[in-house]
């Protein structure tokens, strides 16, 4: 049995995640903002879970958090960064500076303030494993999405220096770049606007939570002796970040 730390359980990727590793036997510590979305899926699993309720991108918080996890989850040998947003889709010239902020403090700072608080203990024990979800989105820009993209690829670089940096360790990195996911991430990058949201996935089969969990199943399952560095997952309408096959 493995403890699991997943980040943005509270919804999306990462509850459909913590909803796919309840079935293989681990013990998960479910991380978000909201304790009423953790409390709901805590109780939807049959794992031993525990909840830590706090923001990735406030450093303070990270740290308070991960040093109150009691001595049955204390040691943790998965860490999957999966909190992240995205705000707004303005050109650059016209884009909310507050936007900016929130998409590097979580999408960026999140990943490094999580993964530093836990690595040391990884690199101790030399071993462990880090999954970091990046996006399509960090490998190619489309327009529009100027931080987001570029919060995004830091992500992709950021895993590849820490593969590089972990190796000496027998820790494995590895990093999933999902393509279009149809989630609340729309609703949110919208502010609520759930009718501009649904233009996002209109017109092709979009990804599912569940698809993206199924991959990152797939990457923890690996032999030890296998990391899935780098993995790219698209909706088969998606040919790119911004080249999609729409339906008439």
């Amino acid at each position: 049995m493995k403890t699991i730390l997943i980040t943005g359980a509270s919804s999306g990727i990462g509850w459909a995640t913590a909803k796919k590793l309840d079935q293989k036997g681990h013990q998960l510590i479910l991380c978000g903002r909201r304790k009423a979305q953790l409390d709901t899926l805590a109780h939807q699993v049959q794992c031993p879970t525990h909840l830590l309720t706090f923001d990735v991108g406030e450093r303070p918080a990270v740290e308070q958090a991960i040093a109150s996890l009691p001595a049955a989850f204390s040691k943790v040998d998965v860490v999957i960064n999966n909190a992240g947003n995205a705000h707004g889709l303005e050109v650059s010239h016209e884009a909310s500076i507050a936007d900016w902020e929130a998409m590097i403090n979580s999408n960026v700072m999140g990943v490094l303030y999580v993964t530093k608080a836990l690595l040391p203990q990884m690199i101790e024990r030399k071993s462990g494993h880090i999954i970091n979800v990046g996006s399509i989105a960090g490998k190619e820009a489309y327009p529009r999405g100027n931080v987001y993209c570029a919060s995004k690829a830091a992500v992709e670089r950021f895993t590849e220096g820490l593969r590089l940096d972990c190796n000496p360790y027998g820790i494995r990195v590895g990093a999933i770049h999902p393509g279009l996911v149809e989630t609340d991430f729309s609703n949110v990058r919208f502010k609520g606007d759930n009718e501009r949201a649904a233009t996002v996935y209109a017109k092709l089969k979009a990804l599912t939570a569940e698809d993206v969990a199924d991959a990152i199943h797939y990457m923890l399952s690996a032999p030890a002796h296998v990391t899935v560095a780098d993995l790219t997952l698209l909706p088969t309408d998606q040919a790119s970040a911004f080249v999609i096959n729409r339906q008439p």
